[in-house]
């Protein structure tokens, strides 16, 4: 596993184990409230319903919508979707019929059309695009992360984000993010498992919500609403390119290529009285791209020419996903609705080259690469998503019970690589293992409106849950002795089989106690087999001074249980430093004899309290919204320093203990994750949105969102080990300065969506805010001379669109039109192999310009 680390000698002032499964436990089920929340709203293909205008100003049915766009015709404004019924929100609420603007917290509306008027085929660029609070950063050279990325809210872990399917829990990935990248220590959710086609609208709800829905929303929630479609249809093929001009620290090219292939298409068929299935699918290609500065001057030739280029970028990617979503009226008050997605996924990434240098050109030559290598990352990942449920009334009450499961397996191979212990019969291909994890969730939800004040929302249910994990060896030459380069194998120390389980209860109220006044409480209890029980509550107000004006706010504490990932993963991976040599660093877990002995201690929830206020303001056809928020985390979670004998300012009696504690573990550095951490988020979002409708000219719709975000660390843990001399750095300056300055403090999204008649376009403009990479700094100071800056940036993003309601479509892009790039990463700061062109913490990346085309149809 390969990783970017820097040597840091800054100092910087439930109990574990599984109880035995119960697979019956799933019928007691969860909750999501998904009656009052997700209405089925199925139409016979031969009635469908008017809406209001699409992109193209008119009223469109299903048949009507543009290519990839919601079944249901929507604005395509980009940060949110103008009043009206495709403005109804499910997520933060259980109350029916509230729309975006009218809820106690805010809640982001991103249509289909917002996220197909882009150029990408992932869900999590797109997203990134459209919602300020969201960031999608593309790490390069880290194994598993860069083809499995997680996305952040509000500068908070990915993990920290909770994310359902139709209200139901998404499973998270396998793959633990272990590498020095943002949302380090992380097992987030892979959105890009689901493709865009198979979306009706993304909702964001900004604000803490585990009293609501459970464990891991403490930044917020993304609900992935998936179209209902009984009729019409969709296919379309995007096919892009990028063409740049590179200017790295020791190289200026240009660069045309690296294209990207992407088939989106859907279709809904009509059932029964009453019965929908809607297919959609995607097929994307996408080859490596390489923005690699040159090696340094100094670095040593291949004895057949310079020195060996590295490759830093995006991975070769091959993916192929499928959904289906269905539902049926089984009685006159009783409905049957489910889905199902399969995603296969084959990426190639590169790992830091080997050449031919001092102290490695013996066991190269040996090996049987005179000129060096690049080890590539081979990552196969398998995703399955899916429900069963069913819904109706009850006595006047609505009643939802589901059952879901997904699964992520991850398997690594390593190409182009070798094992130097195995000398001249080394393989140069390596399987080296799988990680594998599991989820059942099964939901109860109850609600109904009763005529209390001027109405009450009740909603109370039940939640089910079962996670397993598991971590499978690999071949012995992947792991034995010195292991494959790039990626060791997982031996079969390394295995794992564990699982847990979890129950819950929940009750929300929702009361509109006057005209004016509307008050939310809500509370949960949770219990888990690993760590014991834990509550939350919410409180939420809003007043509406008039149609014109309203405050709203909320208060509320949330929590996230750690993963069976942070609990259990263990590994040794390859580790570059700074100055371009090797660290093998063994992952443990926290209660592992080595991680007890430098100071690991069983793992707790992270918990938060969260405080949020806010404005909304309607003005003729001119909505605002303002919201501050308060996010105050204590125990949070963190991967360890990579603690070992060379670590400088260390001395030579902790060195010789540190060393006798990794004898015989094949690793050469230890790390473990620990809670302890405490950090406070600040904030304010703000949303404006005008939709202008002119005779001639056609309709205009303007967005303007922004974020800006403050992240301060207010204590890190302290070493408990006892040594007979002072105790190792657990948590040292590189972790704060990825916390505090990973993401944009300020991000700034700017759109102008028009369409007339046929025709439309999207111009859209991003201003980021400078991200900090964490360099090799001795002190707690952010902004060292070894940091690495990505500068202030503005993003341009332009498309034109032909868009007939049924004829051939067509449209026409640049995705930074302008080729911007994060400042370079400096020649003094790279390595020697040079393989840093720009700094991996870019928010937006560093490809440069991306031009392509996008040819559809609708049926």
């Amino acid at each position: 596993m390969e990783q970017h680390h820097t040597k840091n000698d800054g100092r910087i002032a439930g109990r574990p184990g599984i109880a035995p499964g119960r697979a019956v436990m799933l019928a007691t089920a969860s909750l999501v409230a998904l009656l009052s929340s997700a209405p089925l709203q199925a139409q016979a293909a031969s009635q469908p319903t008017q809406t209001p205008a699409g992109p193209t100003g008119v009223a469109q049915d299903q048949k009507g919508a543009a290519p990839g766009s919601a079944a249901t015709a929507q604005s395509s404004a980009d940060a949110t979707t103008p009043t009206g019924s495709a403005d109804i929100v499910v997520t933060g609420t259980r109350a029916a019929h509230r729309s975006r603007l009218d809820t106690a917290a805010p809640v982001d509306v991103l249509s289909n059309a917002s996220l197909q008027h882009q150029g990408t085929p992932e869900l999590g660029t797109a997203l990134a695009t459209v919602a300020p609070s969201i960031d999608f950063p593309r790490p390069s050279a880290t194994d598993a992360t860069d083809a499995i990325r997680p996305a952040t809210l509000r500068g908070l872990s990915p993990d920290e984000t909770l994310v359902l399917i139709n209200n139901v829990r998404a499973h998270t990935s396998a793959s633990l993010n272990i590498n020095s990248t943002v949302g380090r220590g992380a097992a987030a959710v892979d959105l890009n498992t689901i493709p865009t086609a198979a979306l009706d609208r993304v909702e964001v709800l900004r604000d803490g919500a585990s009293a609501q829905y459970g464990s891991d929303a403490i930044a917020g929630v993304i609900n992935l609403r998936l179209r209902q479609a009984s009729s019409g249809g969709s296919v379309s093929l995007t096919h892009g390119f990028y063409d740049t001009n590179v200017e790295t620290s020791r190289d200026d090219r240009h660069v045309t290529g690296e294209p990207v292939t992407t088939l989106d298409a859907w279709k809904g068929l009509g059932f029964g009285s009453d019965g929908y299935l809607t297919l959609s699918g995607q097929i994307t290609k996408r080859a490596a791209t390489n923005r690699s500065d040159l090696p340094a001057p100094a670095a040593v030739p291949t004895p057949t020419g310079p020195a060996l280029q590295g490759r830093f970028g995006d991975p070769d990617v091959m993916q192929y996903t499928g959904f289906a979503n269905a539902g049926i009226s089984i009685s006159p008050n009783w409905q049957l609705y489910g889905w199902a997605g399969y995603q296969q996924r084959h990426t190639s990434s590169a790992a830091f080259p080997r050449p031919n240098s001092s102290g490695s050109i013996a066991s190269a030559l040996l090996a049987g690469y005179p000129n060096g290598f690049i080890p590539l990352i081979d990552t196969r990942s398998y995703d399955i998503n899916s429900a069963l449920g069913v819904k109706g009334d009850v006595n006047g009450w609505s009643v939802d019970l589901n059952g879901s499961y997904g699964r992520n397996v991850v398997q690594f191979r390593t190409k182009n690589s070798a094992n130097y212990g195995l000398g001249a019969s080394t393989p140069h291909s390596f399987y080296d293992g799988s990680v594998a994890y599991g989820q059942w969730v099964g939901n109860l939800d109850v609600t109904r409106t009763l005529d209390v004040f001027k109405s009450l929302n009740v909603a109370f249910g039940l939640e089910g849950r079962r996670e397993d994990y598991a971590i499978r060896p690999g071949e012995l030459a992947s792991y034995t002795l010195s292991g494959a380069q790039g990626f060791p194998g997982f031996a079969p120390a390394n295995a794992v089989k564990a699982h847990r389980e979890n129950g819950s209860a929940y009750v929300d109220l929702e009361a509109q106690v006057t005209d004016k006044f509307l008050l939310g409480v809500a509370g949960r209890g949770e219990t888990y087999s690993d760590f014991g029980q834990v509550a939350t509550g919410k409180v939420s107000a809003r007043y509406d001074f008039s149609h014109a004006f309203a405050l709203r706010g909320t208060i509320s504490n949330g929590f996230r249980a750690p993963s069976l990932q942070e609990q259990y993963f263990t590994s040794i991976s390859s580790v570059i430093q700074s100055d371009g040599s090797q660290l093998q660093s063994g992952t443990f877990p926290s209660i592992s004899p080595v991680a007890r002995a430098l100071g690991g201690l069983p793992l707790r929830p992270e918990k938060s309290t969260n405080y949020s206020v806010g404005s909304v303001i309607r003005v003729g056809g001119l909505d605002l919204t303002v919201d501050g928020y308060l996010i105050k985390l204590r125990d949070q979670l963190a991967l360890s320093e990579n603690i070992s004998p060379t670590t400088a300012g260390q001395s030579p009696e902790l060195d010789a203990q540190i060393a006798a504690l990794l004898a015989g573990t094949n690793a050469t550095a230890a790390r473990f994750f620990l809670n302890g951490v405490r950090s406070t988020a600040k904030g304010i979002d703000a949303v404006a949105h005008y939709r202008m409708n002119t005779a001639d000219a056609g309709i205009f719709d303007f967005t303007l969102a922004g974020n800006v975000n403050k992240i301060t660390i207010n204590r890190v843990p302290t070493n408990t080990a006892v040594f007979t001399s002072d105790a190792p750095i657990l948590f040292g300056r590189q972790r704060i300065v990825s916390i505090t300055n990973g993401t944009p403090g300020e991000k700034v999204t700017g759109t102008v969506d028009w369409s007339r008649r046929q025709f439309g376009a999207t111009l859209r403009a991003t201003y980021y805010g400078d991200v900090i990479q964490p360099g090799t700094g001795t002190t707690a100071a952010v902004g060292e001379p070894g940091d690495i800056h990505t500068g202030k940036h503005v993003i341009t993003d332009l498309e034109l669109r032909y868009q007939p309601r049924t004829a051939l479509q067509l449209a026409l892009g640049a995705q930074n039109l302008f080729d911007v790039y994060p400042d370079r990463v400096p020649g003094n700061l790279n390595a020697n192999s040079g393989v840093l062109g720009f700094p991996y913490y870019s928010p937006f990346g560093f490809n440069g310009r991306y031009l392509y085309g996008r040819i559809g149809f609708n049926f």
